[in-house]
């Protein structure tokens, strides 16, 4: 065990250290949403008015949750094309055939997404701040956040995983950017599900993502509920369960292969 957390351990900070090598990994982490975070907040911030929005001080106070989630959706797609390449290069092959267990080669580049997922919670946490927003919760709040962001990071990342191993090919896995972006429309991660129209209304309803969501903006926007917490992680465990289960047939599969 000792040795499987040391080999898992190094992986994830090589995973860490490649990230940061490589812009296009780090990039459409921060910047992306970002900026969509600034036109959105800037374009549309009246719609705080509309009749049955929640109550918030700002529409940036309600997107900021949004963001976070997104760049953690990214840092998983980004995890899944930096474990493709590793495995274009035969890097996966090798650490396949070293005497090392099977699992600490997902956990490893799992273990690296997940502390990008920290950084990226942090990065908008001190946005947010700078730009007057107010968490409810105080410090605990804040803790609360970068800890359901971590998590939700490292459960996107079982996704892109699964799909690195399944394809093997990184331009695969980068081709599924676009649907970060659909699933996250179709949460209540930007709007509100009340405001929504049909059929986006009751897809946001049961969409995993918008448990998320609402966990993380929690904090921010009233005084914390327990309700919104154990519903995230739900839609957490859902989330990375899929993903764990779909990285061992894929593992299995590309194993069997050779």
């Amino acid at each position: 065990m000792k040795g499987s957390v040391a080999v898992v351990a190094e992986l994830g900070r090589r995973s860490i250290r490649q990230t940061f090598r490589r812009p296009q990994l780090i990039a459409p982490l921060l910047v992306i949403p970002t900026l969509l975070l600034a036109v959105q907040a800037a374009g549309a911030g009246r719609a705080i008015d509309l009749p049955g929005f929640p109550p918030v001080e700002s529409f940036f106070d309600f997107l900021l949750a949004g963001a976070m989630l997104q760049s953690a959706l990214l840092a998983g797609n980004s995890g899944g094309i930096a474990l493709a390449i590793d495995i274009e290069m035969g890097f996966t092959d090798r650490l396949l055939a070293a005497p090392i267990p099977r699992f600490a080669i997902v956990a490893g580049r799992l273990a690296g997404t997940a502390a990008m997922g920290a950084v990226t919670a942090v990065w908008f946490l001190a946005i947010g701040l700078i730009f007057g927003v107010r968490i409810e919760e105080g410090l605990l709040g804040a803790l609360l956040m970068i800890a359901l962001v971590t998590l939700a990071a490292l459960s996107f990342g079982t996704l892109g995983a699964a799909l690195a191993l399944r394809s093997g090919s990184a331009s695969v896995v980068q081709g599924t950017f676009p649907l970060v972006f659909v699933i996250l429309f179709l949460s209540t991660a930007f709007f509100p599900a009340d405001l929504l129209l049909e059929p986006a209304r009751t897809i946001a309803r049961f969409n995993p993502l918008s448990f998320i969501a609402e966990a993380v903006r929690d904090p921010v926007i009233s005084v914390f509920s327990a309700r919104e917490l154990l519903e995230g992680l739900a839609g957490i465990v859902l989330v990375g369960a899929a993903g764990l289960a779909l990285c061992s047939l894929a593992l299995r599969r590309r194993l069997r292969l050779g």
